[in-house]
């Protein structure tokens, strides 16, 4: 009788063990824990649903794209789908404050400024006052009176939306997770994503294990693509290294939270250049957040090699003209990354085969505040349900050509 032999390499074979091993089925895995996992991943366990949160890094980190101690939370876009989602988003903070017993939120008020007569001003006028968002519109004469050490630029127009203001990002992030795991919900930090098998149960291998879900969340930020790729799809995703700058303040309180000064954007003067924006001295005492709303590309793993600083002497530029009360040199330069997509609206949809596997990606510097009601429509999405927001904006079959097959 002629014996067939296979070989079975060393490593298949040890995946195939801790397969057998693996006896445990979740209703779903989330992979990412950011915000929009993390929030996602308590959705899922306050619905009663058996849930993995997987992240390679060990937790708290400052690796990916939700760290840092502060974001801007609004209601000023241009889009009404936006504005809609951020009303339900602003409750949805409130109920964690309540859940979590921590203040997330502090009301500053958000200034905007931009060309008077610009298209995207005038469409940003007129969906607040559609939505009928409280809002305060300054004449120029008036505006120093309210906005005193701001220089308002020749031919923009400036407003206040008054119920913007800071979200406490670390501490929202650390509460989102503790009330994950006080639903029933399970963190495996430092366990990197190595392969993803989709079926009627994804499989899920890490470094350190494997893992079987009815349904499977990608919310994984810069590396959206790399997770993807083991599923057949590639989107048309871009990661930038973002230069996050403080600056210190030539007399202390200038510019702070406590003197009530507003959080601020001066939205893009010219077609090709992005908003610049910024928070009141908060994390570090005398020190004003201001960033360039775009970076330069890179690979996740290798961003500490981007060293980029064209968006910084964007941001010398601006700080000399419009921010005296400001030394217009940084004086900490911290780093995040963006995952753009190519018209900076988010991906929230099922993948295209595979109908169990969600995909949260492409939030474009702009997600942190949408956190909770997108971890409410991503597990509806996983849960089978319909969402409750009208989701075509964000399917990722607007990108057509751009999103292919890896296979």
């Amino acid at each position: 009788m002629q014996v067939r032999r296979v070989c079975v390499s060393e490593e298949s074979y040890e995946r195939e063990l801790k397969l057998e091993m693996s006896s445990e089925v979740y209703d779903c895995i989330v992979i990412g824990a950011g915000i929009q996992g993390s929030c996602t991943a308590y959705q899922l366990a306050k619905n009663k649903q058996k849930t993995l949160l997987l992240e390679q890094f060990v937790l708290p980190h400052s690796r990916g794209s939700s760290h840092g101690q502060t974001r801007v939370i609004r209601k000023t876009y241009e889009e009404d789908f936006y504005v809609q989602m951020m009303h339900e988003s602003y409750e949805l903070w409130a109920q964690l404050e309540r859940e979590a017993g921590v203040e997330l939120y502090r009301r500053t008020g958000l200034l905007v400024m931009g060309p008077e007569n610009g298209e995207g001003f005038s469409r940003l006028k007129a969906t607040m006052q559609r939505h009928k968002i409280p809002t305060v519109f300054l004449e120029k004469q008036e505006f120093s009176q309210h906005i005193p050490n701001v220089n308002l630029a020749d031919g923009n127009g400036a407003l206040i939306d008054t119920f913007a203001g800071v979200l406490y990002a670390d501490r929202a992030l650390r509460a989102v997770q503790r009330l994950f795991q006080s639903c029933g919900g399970v963190i495996k930090d430092g366990e990197k994503v190595i392969d993803i098998r989709p079926g009627a149960e994804v499989t899920v291998t890490t470094d350190s294990g494997v893992y079987r879900g009815r349904s499977l969340v990608i919310t994984a930020g810069p590396w959206a693509n790399t997770l993807l790729r083991h599923t057949g799809l590639q989107l048309p995703l871009k990661v930038v290294k973002i230069n996050v700058c403080y600056w210190k303040e030539e007399i202390p309180g200038t510019y702070s939270v406590g003197q009530s000064f507003p959080c601020f954007i001066e939205m893009e003067p010219k077609e090709g250049e992005y908003d610049i924006y910024g928070l009141p001295s908060n994390e570090y005492p005398g020190l004003m957040k201001v960033c360039y709303h775009m970076g330069s590309e890179t690979e996740p793993d290798e961003r500490d090699k981007q060293t980029d600083r064209g968006d910084i002497d964007i941001l010398v530029r601006f700080v000399t003209r419009c921010l005296p009360g400001l030394v217009p040199v940084p004086a900490v330069v911290e780093s995040c990354m963006y995952t753009v997509t190519p018209d900076h609206n988010f991906v929230l949809d099922s993948h295209p085969t595979y109908g169990n596997i969600i995909i949260g990606a492409g939030f474009s510097g702009h997600g942190f505040k949408f956190g909770p009601i997108i971890g409410k429509l991503l597990s509806q999405l996983a849960m089978g349900q319909v969402p409750s927001h009208d989701l075509s904006p964000f399917r990722i079959q607007r990108f057509q050509s751009h999103a292919r097959s890896s296979l």
